[in-house]
């Protein structure tokens, strides 16, 4: 099972990602809105594509790294740029194969 948390502001947004992340049969999807929350649930789970979203700014994406380097996860961060579900995958994909 692939692990994959979405960090992302926007609830809406959020919520479509991980309806279309849990559609594919190995994926599993968890749903972080705020920085706090995110590293909350890395402490609860191993993830192995942290998926950053919108509302995300840099400087939180940059404490979010380097407190998955303080867990020693083998977490890829990887952006969501947007533009539906093939690019979404090909994203994930990507990022799977940097493992």
């Amino acid at each position: 099972m692939t692990n994959i948390l979405i960090v992302c502001a926007n609830e809406p947004i959020a919520a479509t990602i991980a309806r279309l992340i849990d559609k594919m049969e190995d994926w599993r999807a968890s749903v972080a809105l705020s920085l706090n929350e995110a590293m909350e649930n890395c402490y609860a789970k191993t993830f192995e594509v942290i998926l950053i979203g919108s509302g995300i700014t840099q400087a939180q994406e940059d404490v979010l790294k380097l407190h998955l380097e303080k867990l020693k996860t083998n977490s890829v961060v990887v952006k969501h740029y947007g533009g539906g579900s093939g690019l979404l995958y090909a994203e994930i994909y990507q990022a799977l194969a940097e493992r």
